[in-house]
This record gives structure tokens, sequence and C-alpha cells, in this order.
């Protein structure tokens, strides 16, 4: 027999009902036992005392005359003053019994040849002395009585516990019948079967709420391993063509063993691709650990910047953007003031996000001027705007814009570095803190992204 443990669900819970109903049976059963004992009891002794109040009655009106015989099947002992029985029907037991006693008004009870007796004595005064009454009365027919609804009460709990059993099983195979049409969802759906979910009952109960949180996280698995599979697709195309570049600079360079200028120019140009297909590579590693991250429900464990430290970052990415624009002229303009408070990202992190988000803006303005930059401080937080005054994003653009390896087919001045990870990297980094991030296009022209950090 297997151990209950290992019993299913239904099983353990018409077991555990069988339990306590047998519990509360059984006690109510030893209940109405007593009860019942009792009673009898009582009825017997009340019995025996209607039996002697005749007698004293008699007694009482005539002390010395002789009385009356009882009635038969009466048991009683009526010892006079002078300690003679004048009527004397009780067993030899109950007459040994009643001969060691002194009388009074008491109550005990005689075992005699498996029968009990309930004996009740009694003291009547009269002017002669004192006189002692004894009645007795077998409890054979209460025993039959109380063995009677003793065996009722064990069928009667049997046949309980059975139809309780019974029904147990049942409503539990009712309640848990949703648990199996799940299952059998699951295995279907472990077999890959589509956009399948798990079947919700139409009572508000724990295994409604059950199948719905399943769902939700199916459906959040079923969006991360699409997300992952677009990834790993966009990821192949978009390493195939600079790779595809790279293999042929390479043999450029091998027919131009003989001609070291030529080497160079093609040394150079494999160079710029690597450095490319490093960027590519080094982007898509910091999504998937922010997606790791994510995944974990923990944003910005243990990662904190103040914010000077956000101000300090910002001036050294404006730093790098005018090196890299390589103009002289270009006109970056930035505003912050004493921002205080800690926020939920690295310093390197805040980096990133004005590296990229600048980074588009130069391109947009093709490098010269009317980039703006500004740092600001609110209740709750800091808002960081890059606007330009290049040519706006595509309308039908801006909804995916912050996809991975999205960009608008009429590129707005697009980059030849550009993967389409720059804007995506900055929604993961600034919603790993607890920010958002919007892009739109300026009324006046060009386009505006706003990054929203809240502090910790």
């Amino acid at each position: 027999m297997r151990p209950p443990h290992s019993w299913s669900i239904r099983a353990r819970i018409t077991a555990g009902s069988l339990v306590i109903s047998a519990i509360v049976l059984v006690f109510t059963s030893l209940a109405v036992h007593a009860q019942l004992r009792t009673i009898t009891r009582d009825s017997d002794e009340s019995l025996a005392t209607a039996d002697l109040t005749s007698i004293a009655a008699e007694i009482e009106s005539n002390p010395r005359g002789p009385l009356d015989e009882p009635s038969v099947g009466t048991l009683v002992v009526v010892r006079d003053p002078q300690g003679a029985n004048q009527v004397q029907t009780v067993p030899h037991e109950v007459q040994e019994a009643v001969s060691r006693r002194e009388g009074g008004n008491e109550t005990f009870t005689v075992r005699e040849d498996g029968t009990e007796y309930v004996v009740v004595g009694r003291i009547v005064e009269t002017s002669d002395g004192a006189w002692q009454l004894w009645a007795a009365r077998s409890t054979a027919a209460s025993d039959l009585t109380v063995r009677a609804m003793d065996t009722t009460l064990v069928a009667g709990t049997l046949l309980v516990l059975a139809a309780f059993g019974g029904a147990a099983w049942l409503l539990a195979s009712a309640a848990l019948r949703p648990v199996a049409r799940m299952r059998e969802t699951a295995d279907s759906l472990s077999r890959g079967a589509g956009d399948a979910e798990l079947p919700v009952g139409t009572a508000n109960d724990e295994l409604s709420a059950l199948a719905t949180t399943l769902n939700r996280f199916i459906n959040r698995v079923r969006a991360t391993a699409d997300r992952e599979r677009q990834m790993v697709s966009d990821a192949s195309h978009e390493l195939r063509t600079p790779l595809a570049v790279v293999q042929a600079q390479l043999e450029l360079a091998h027919a131009s063993f003989g001609d070291a200028d030529a080497l160079k120019r093609e040394i150079l140009a494999v160079e710029v691709s690597l450095a490319r297909l490093s960027r590519l590579a080094t982007t898509l590693l910091e999504l998937s650990r922010l997606d790791a991250a994510q995944s974990e429900g923990s944003p910005g464990r243990g990662e904190t910047a103040s914010g000077s430290e956000l101000v300090t970052e910002l001036m050294l990415a404006i730093d790098r953007a005018r090196l890299l624009a390589g103009s002289a002229d270009i006109a970056v303009d930035f505003e912050v003031g004493d921002v205080t408070g800690d926020f939920a990202l690295s310093p390197t992190a805040f980096g990133r996000v004005v590296d990229n988000l600048v980074g588009n803006a130069l391109a947009a303005t093709a490098r010269t001027s009317g980039l703006v930059v500004e740092l600001r401080e609110r209740t709750d937080g800091v808002r960081l705007t890059v606007a330009d005054t290049g040519t706006g994003i595509p309308e039908d653009f801006l909804p995916r814009a912050f996809d991975r390896f999205s960009r608008p087919d009429s590129s707005r001045e697009r980059s030849a570095d550009g993967s389409g990870l720059g804007l995506a990297l900055v929604q993961a980094i600034t919603e790993r803190a607890g920010g958002a991030v919007t892009l739109a296009n300026r009324p006046g022209g060009g386009a505006v992204a706003t990054v929203d950090l809240p502090k910790r």
C-alpha cells in the first residue's frame, strides 16, 4: 500500500474528510450512549422509589398491622424496628447486600448471575421506631434498550461514514475537474499547441485565479521566446552583412600584398568593420544582461548614482560627442542645477543613455549644430532631454522606434554604423532604473528624446 503522502489529492481529501467525520461521529455516539445510560438508570431508580412509596404510606397509616403482599415482580425488603424482615422478595445477592447495611436514604447497585440491580433505600419513622425499606429493580430491560441503541448507532455511523466518504469523493472530483482540464491543456501546450491557454472556470475561485496567473506566465514566456527568436534572427541578419564585408575586404587585402598603400587601406577598412561588429556584440550582450535582470524582478539591484554623478557623466558624454563629431563649432547646450538624491542606475549606464541619444541626434543633424541637451531636476527625479533640428522621424516609425534592430526605411541621416539597437538599449536601461523614455517630433522640425528617471 502506498504511503498517504503519495496518494492523489482526491484520495487525501476523501481520507481526511472520513477521519474528521469519524472522530465527530464516534464522540457523538459516545455522548448519546452515555446520555441514554443515564436516562435508563434514572428511570430504574424512579421505578424503585415508586415501589417504596406505597409501602411507606401503608406503614405510616398502620404501623402495627400486617402489610399487604407486594404485587408479582416487585422486589422489596421491609424490616421492622425490631430488625425482622416483614417482607422479602429480592434475590439472594441483593438480600445479602441489604443485610449488611444499617438502612438509610441511599441508592446502590448489586450484580447477581450477570444481572445488575438498582437498589433504593428509605427510612420510615413511626411511633414504634424506624422501618427500613429497600426496593430493587433489574436493569436487564434497560441494558437491552441501550444495546439496541448502540447497535443502531454503530450501523448509523457506518452508513453515515460511507455516505460522507462517497460525497467527499464526488465533491473532490468535481472541484478538481478544472485541474484535469488544465493538465490536459498544459500537456497539449508542451507538444506545441499554438496559442492555446489554460481553461479558466466561470467560478471566481482559487483554481480560476491559478489558471489566470498561469496564463499570464505562459504569455510572458511566449513573448520572451518570441523576442529571443526575433532577436536571434535579427542579429543573424545584422551580423551577416558586416561579416560578408570583412570577408570581402580580407580578400581584397590578400590581393593587395604587392601594394603596401592598398594593403594598408584594406586593413584599416577591416578594422572599421571589426569595430562595428564589436560594438554590435557588446550592445547585444548588454541587452541580454538587462533582460535577464528584468526577469528577476529586481530593478536597479545594487546600482546607484548620485545627482552629481549624473551631471559629471553628462558632461563627459558631451565631451565624447564633440570629439566624435569632428567639428569644433558644434553647438551643444545643456542646463543643469544642483541635482540631489540617488538614482537606481550606475553612472556608466547613464552615460550609455546619453551617448546613444546624442549620437542619434548628431546623425540627424549631420554632425553640425542645433543640438540641445538638458538635465533638469524635478520633484520626483530628473528629466533628460536631447533635441535636434534635423529632419525628424517618420510618423509610422515612432511606434516601433524602440524595437530592436528597427530603423526607418527613409533614414534620417542614417549612419552606416547604425544597428537599430541604440534606442532599445536606452529603453532597457531606463526601465531598469524605474524610469520611462519617449521619442517625438518637434513642431518646428527635428526630434526630441525625453528620459525621466525617478529618485530611489
